[in-house]
């Protein structure tokens, strides 16, 4: 990975959760996200096999990574050590505009226990006290009441609404004055 991708949390930590960066031996773990139905429940897409769309799904971070795109971080859970999803801050193009957002994806055995949220707070946290940017946005699909309600509590409003990636979505923005 490249020293001059800021947008990665290496080495940071919330109450629950390390961040670090993703690595090839994470593989087999974030497999079972792709083989769970429910993960694909609010985002409409052209879907392969599991392995294909973890392959791509790890293609895309490592391509991130060397290309100073930001990238997903692995959460580990402090208590177990486990890989239990993925947070960070991404580099996305939203209608013609770059824009830096934050990304949240978890294995569904860690869904509705606040990790999503405490994750997304220490990259609005992260981006904000080291001035990497003046706003963050979450790409939210409209159907997504979960996803909405971590943006939400992360301080986001709604912003716009537009088609992303096929997908109609909530653009939630949080602005540095607003933080």
């Amino acid at each position: 990975m490249s020293t001059l991708n800021k947008l990665i949390l290496e080495k940071e930590e919330t109450e629950r959760l390390i961040f670090r960066p993703v690595t090839k031996s994470d593989f087999s773990i974030w497999l079972e996200f792709f083989k769970t139905p429910i993960t694909s429940l609010y985002w409409e897409a052209e879907s392969e096999s599991p392995d294909i769309e973890c392959t791509k799904w790890y293609e895309k971070q490592f391509y991130r990574y060397e290309n100073n795109l930001g990238g997903m971080n692995a959460l580990i859970e402090k208590s177990s050590g486990r890989l239990i999803g993925h947070c960070g801050l991404l580099i996305q193009n939203v209608d013609g505009i770059a824009e830096t957002e934050i990304g949240y994806s978890l294995l569904p055995e860690f869904w509705h226990k606040g990790y999503a949220t405490e994750a997304a707070k220490k990259c609005k946290d992260f981006a904000f006290k080291n001035n990497l940017t003046t706003s963050l946005i979450s790409i939210i699909s409209l159907t997504n009441k979960p996803s909405e309600n971590v943006a939400l509590k992360n301080g986001m409003h709604i912003d716009k609404t537009t088609v992303y990636n096929k997908n109609k979505v909530n653009i939630f923005r949080i602005n540095r004055t607003e933080w």
